[in-house]
């Protein structure tokens, strides 16, 4: 019998491609035949050069690229260059129809963003494809999405006016935890989300980068009917293991790991003194902020190792670390840390013996990654999802949240608030405790009887099963 065949669409950002990649690394290794639809061109460099090295240690996976027509402006607001390519992607999805009939052998199955999920769904369906959604997201800001549609009716335009909401499965929610673009109709934020979330029904499967262990109450929430009586099984699949790229790449002036000489002052580190400091790939600090955490960094005392971004987009991030930090700065913090720009591979620092905190923006792959790697972390919600993601880090004990920062740019947080929450939280034994902790459940549950490995093994059966 020849093996199940899934094609695997991300949509843009380094945060959706990487947990595709994961995915797609780890079906391919269950005897999967596996093919990745990449986008070209990415809007950023480090998609680009994930995307080649993928290929370059996985020739087996086969690669279609996909170019998207070029955007058009909607009625809908959007600005962001993400989003704006997303809208792109999803106003042509069309064109993968008759590529997807002309690949051999036949699909069995395919792997959809929710972003594009509706339109996915129906190509599928006439051609007689299973189609699976991978939820790039927690499982608690996916109940959120999912009940969206439900709640624009619901509340009518009056949300922001209310403090809390009462939300089936997540329990009381503050209004201020939602990202603003969330409660606007005229968001393509909104739109697109509002707008995919009834296909859910449809799709034999929706796959997330979460486990029980961590979520268990949005989990049982979502697979109970409780939050859309009708929806698709939720399969936790996760933490997501790094694809063995991640693990050997190489060092270069674009590279995904930090160069050698950080790499090499991380080793001569003790274990657990390093705060690592990352805003993931999409999000920079204003000016002033900046200017404050440097502060807060340098009257901590702490060792840092920090990845610095000035514009949201890499490839038009050219301002050089002297220029944001200033010489005085770091020639007095020289041997008490590094600041470097660049995309990094977050996983491979994570995973330093040396690393023991982490501020973060609460991005979920940050999260899984520290949770799978035993770091506490101190979370600073920027936008989006994020919110949601630090609630879950702080109701399972896996960090901090300082919620009266409020969203990124919504207030200049001090130096001073930023270095009594840093010495907090790289001085909280029983924090670290609680993670290392939530750490062995996290491997538990990739191990052989574990939930994940459970609802992974469940997966490949069934993509099996189409096949005959």
């Amino acid at each position: 019998m020849a093996p199940p065949h899934v094609a695997l669409f991300p949509c843009s950002g380094i945060g959706h491609l990487i947990p595709f990649l994961r995915l797609a690394a780890t079906v391919a290794a269950r005897g999967c035949t596996v093919t990745v639809i990449a986008l070209h061109p990415t809007v950023s460099a480090a998609e680009s050069d994930q995307l080649s090295h993928f290929f370059d240690l996985y020739p087996h996976i086969k690669c279609i690229q996909f170019q998207p027509l070029p955007f058009k402006k909607s009625k809908l607001f959007n600005e962001d260059p993400f989003f704006m390519q997303v809208e792109a992607i999803s106003n042509s999805v069309h064109i993968l129809d008759p590529i997807l009939s002309t690949l051999s052998p036949p699909l069995s199955a395919i792997i959809s963003d929710l972003s594009v999920a509706t339109s996915i769904c129906r190509i599928a369906s006439s051609k007689s494809i299973s189609t699976y959604v991978l939820i790039t997201t927690s499982a608690r800001f996916f109940s959120l999405m999912a009940l969206l549609p439900k709640l624009a009716l619901r509340e009518s335009g009056g949300i922001q006016e209310k403090a809390q909401l009462e939300l089936p499965g997540l329990g009381l929610v503050p209004v201020s935890s939602i990202p603003p673009p969330m409660l606007d109709s005229n968001h393509f934020f909104s739109t697109v989300i509002s707008s995919n979330i009834p296909c859910l029904s449809n799709v034999k499967g929706i796959l997330m980068n979460t486990f029980t262990g961590l979520e268990s109450e949005s989990i049982l929430a979502l697979n109970s009917g409780r939050i859309i009586p009708d929806l698709a099984p939720v399969l936790a699949l996760g933490p997501f293991e790094p694809f063995e790229v991640e693990r050997r790449a190489p060092v270069g002036p674009r590279s995904i790991l930090p160069t050698a000489p950080t790499l090499q002052w991380l080793d001569e580190q003790a274990p657990e003194s390093v705060l690592f400091i990352s805003f993931g790939s999409r999000t920079a600090l204003s000016r002033d902020q900046t200017l404050q955490l440097r502060d807060g960094i340098e009257k901590s005392g702490c060792k840092f190792l920090w990845i610095l971004k000035s514009n949201k987009v890499d490839k038009d991030d050219k301002e050089d670390v002297q220029s944001i930090l200033g010489e005085s700065f770091l020639e007095r913090t020289r041997k008490q840390g590094v600041a470097i720009k660049g995309w990094v591979n977050q996983d491979r620092i994570l995973a330093h013996p040396a690393i023991g905190g982490f501020i973060s923006h609460c991005g979920w792959n940050s999260v899984t990654e520290a949770v799978r790697l035993g770091v506490p972390i101190l979370a600073w919600p920027q936008h989006g999802d994020q919110k949601f993601n630090a609630a879950v880090v702080e109701s399972t004990g896996l960090g901090l949240w300082a919620k009266d920062w409020g969203w990124g740019g919504e207030k200049l947080v001090a130096g001073d608030d930023i270095a009594a929450k840093i010495s907090e939280m790289m001085l909280g034994k029983d924090l670290r405790a609680r993670v290392k902790a939530v750490k062995e459940i996290a491997r538990q549950a990739r191990e052989i009887g574990g939930t994940s490995e459970g609802f992974l093994s469940l997966l490949v059966q069934e993509l099996k099963l189409q096949e005959k």
